[in-house]
């Protein structure tokens, strides 16, 4: 005869046993954002190239050709902007879909019982497919413009991982914000576009005074492009290490708060939403 033990805080303690029970469900919400995203959609998968292709084009231009950037470097300019656009994108894409995962899936919360960590984790995922797409077409643009990729390629899934969690740091927050309050909805693609601008996706870093770089590595993503374009296009210079340890510390400091927030405000996700 099998027993039903009742114990206070149970379910906190089993919590991270049950992201692993659940892990199903993480592959089902994953594959389902993947369908749905493209579903009846003329161009398919080709809108995760089409987006990031049209910024690159716009930045190129502004930077490269208005603001004559692209004379001070060797390297073809549209490969610096398609590289800091790849993990540009990541990022934006991650955590806007994260940020909406709980609204979007509002009749599953309020219905049944599962870790509501699994919601945004696999909206990220999704968000990863399109990177991976990104990176395919950055790949033939590097064939085109025949240049080689830097040995520090080696380094690049390092950088791809910290993408990831920043992505997932900020989105939780977001996540758990806009369950309460739904005017980020609003505000989060405002953002997006405004830290595109304030980011070096058009730009080097290396760009902004040396007085203010280490200030300006407080976006915890100028470490994170720049590394990839380090782990790419072997730039010199591209790496400030200070302003980098900087990232790599905003990075974890949104995932830790980000998960104790969402953890924090998630037993009233199902009556609030």
């Amino acid at each position: 005869m099998n027993e039903l033990t009742l114990e206070a805080g149970r379910a906190d303690k089993q919590y991270w046993r049950d992201l692993w029970r659940y892990r199903e469900l993480f592959y089902f919400l994953a594959w389902r954002d993947l369908l749905v995203r493209y579903k009846q959609t003329v161009v398919g998968v080709a809108w995760s190239l089409i987006r990031p292709l049209l910024t690159m084009i716009v930045l190129t231009v502004i930077f490269g050709k208005i603001a004559g950037m692209a004379a001070a470097s060797d390297i073809p300019y549209a490969l610096i902007v398609f590289c800091g656009m790849l993990p540009w994108q990541f990022f934006a894409t991650g955590l806007s879909e994260c940020g909406g995962s709980l609204i979007s899936n509002s009749n599953l919360i309020s219905k049944i019982y599962f870790p509501r960590l699994v919601v945004p984790a696999s909206s990220v995922i999704t968000s990863f497919v399109d990177f991976l797409i990104s990176a395919f077409f950055l790949a033939v643009l590097m064939v085109w413009y025949r240049f080689l990729p830097s040995g520090n390629i080696v380094f690049l899934p390092l950088f791809i991982g910290l993408a990831f969690l920043a992505s997932f740091g900020a989105g939780l927050w977001i996540a758990a914000l806009m369950v309460k309050y739904r005017d980020f909805r609003f505000i989060v693609p405002f953002a997006v576009q405004f830290g595109l601008y304030v980011s070096p996706v058009g730009f080097l870093s290396t760009k902004v005074p040396e007085e203010w770089r280490l200030l300006y590595s407080l976006n915890p993503m100028v470490g994170v492009i720049d590394g990839f374009r380090w782990c790419l296009l072997g730039a010199p210079n591209t790496i400030y290490w200070p302003g980098l340890m900087l990232s790599l510390l905003m990075v974890g400091f949104l995932l830790v708060t980000g998960i104790w927030y969402f953890r924090k405000t998630e037993k009233g996700f199902a009556d609030v939403i």
